[in-house]
């Protein structure tokens, strides 16, 4: 039993140098070579020595708790690093103390993972330190964080202190800016009561698309160079209803010819950034908005800002759901839906995008599309994802990720009342 711990703290180049060492031991005892043994009994006595301070030292460390914890939001390619803390206790001579992150990585949520490894070394006195873990996209990671004691020889590894375990959802990098329009009136309007005190009898903000001309305050405006409107607490204010549908249809396992690959997941991921993009520029343009975000496993209903970023969490870890037959669609009869125009963000994963623009007809349709790249279109339009990011930063891709993907892309059909925005992404080695 004792061989077997002395092994596994153990490094394979320690175990190597030590290993010929003992051979070498052995057989100059045979010859009576004086110099081979001197050598030789030097470097074990200097394992010995080493093994001792460090297993001397993993017990001082015993109750070293080191606290790893992502900034958030954590997005792709994240520049800042992890900051890691707790270091506050003294390391032995000739070692040193380095903290690792190993577990899985389910790039956008799917069921296949990548293998991920960071490590990281912490400055001899310091309490804190940072690790570089990145990711390249999107998605959920589960990972253990602990700490090993090694020898500045590289001889042996003691594990030491507590580990802790953490999963984190990973953000889409932000895509390719790209100016839209957005018309307030393709929303429905609905009412909000506002309530203020008794002694407030108005209060007055920036005009919005909507605001009826009589509450203007022209004075305050011509004031000012702007028109602000006056709001009433004795009134209701009206707001408007976005709708968006975010088609997360796509190959999602259930077989091997049906397992999404890193090709389908970054055309998702980049859905997922144009929808991020289209959220937040709406939401700093009038806060008054509400959205009402329906997608294949849940619906959402948007408010403010706290509620929008919950959303984004969870849009991180969103995966692709299988398609299925929709049953036939009318906007109208739905409770809440709103008499404008409805924003659809897809995929050319999703097989059922154009039954389901049919029957969004006659309403206005204004589609945000994601498809590989085309060999016309400019290169700095693409946004690329390339394999070799993954392997320089730690990660172990899953065979079955690097496999060619969907073999039927979809194209949208014509919308006769709305546009079509399309976004161009492909994977590179």
């Amino acid at each position: 039993m004792a061989l077997i711990r002395f092994r596994l703290v153990l490094t394979p180049g320690g175990f190597g140098v030590f290993g010929i060492a003992l051979a070498v031991l052995v057989r100059s005892l045979s010859a009576r070579n004086v110099y081979e043994i001197v050598l030789a009994v030097a470097v074990l006595g200097l394992g010995l020595i080493l093994s001792i301070i460090g297993a001397w030292g993993s017990r001082k460390l015993s109750s070293l708790e080191p606290g790893w914890k992502p900034p958030v939001p954590f997005g792709a390619n994240a520049v800042e690093g992890i900051q890691v803390t707790g270091f506050n206790l003294g390391v032995p001579y000739f070692f040193r103390l380095h903290f690792m992150v190993k577990g899985r990585f389910f790039p956008v949520g799917g069921p296949r993972c990548c293998r991920v490894y960071a490590e990281t070394t912490v400055p001899r006195g310091a309490g804190e330190t940072q690790l570089n873990l990145s990711f390249p996209i999107s998605g959920v990671f589960h990972g253990e964080g602990f700490c090993r004691l090694r020898d500045i020889f590289g001889f042996f590894s003691f594990p030491c202190g507590v580990s802790h375990v953490r999963s984190l959802t990973v953000r889409s990098a932000p895509g390719m800016k790209k100016p839209f329009r957005i018309d307030p009136h393709t929303g429905a309007e609905d009412q909000r009561n506002k309530n203020t005190s008794n002694e407030e009898r108005y209060y007055m903000r920036e005009y919005a698309p909507g605001d009826r001309f009589r509450d203007i305050n022209w004075k305050s405006s011509d004031r000012i160079d702007t028109l602000i409107t006056r709001i009433s607490p004795d009134n209701q204010e009206k707001v408007s209803r976005i709708e968006v549908y975010f088609r997360n249809f796509g190959p999602s396992g259930g077989g091997a010819k049906n397992q999404a690959s890193l090709k389908d997941l970054w055309l998702f991921d980049r859905a997922k950034a144009r929808l991020t993009q289209f959220l937040r520029a709406v939401n700093d343009e009038q806060n008054r908005y509400i959205f009402c975000i329906h997608t294949a496993q849940k619906n959402w209903e948007i408010t403010d800002q706290d509620e929008l970023e919950l959303f984004l969490e969870e849009l991180g870890s969103l995966s692709f759901a299988p398609p299925r037959n929709e049953p036939p669609f009318s906007l109208g009869s739905e409770k809440n839906a709103a008499p404008g125009g409805v924003y659809v963000f897809s995929t050319s994963c999703d097989p059922g995008l154009p039954g389901f623009l049919l029957s969004c007809q006659p309403r206005p349709v204004f589609l945000f599309f994601v498809r590989s790249g085309a060999p016309k279109i400019k290169a700095d339009t693409v946004e690329r994802l390339y394999v070799r990011d993954f392997l320089t930063q730690g990660f172990i891709l899953a065979p079955g990720l690097l496999v060619s993907g969907s073999a039927q892309e979809v194209n949208p059909p014509g919308l006769a009342g709305g546009t079509i925005e399309i976004d161009y992404a492909e994977v590179r080695l």
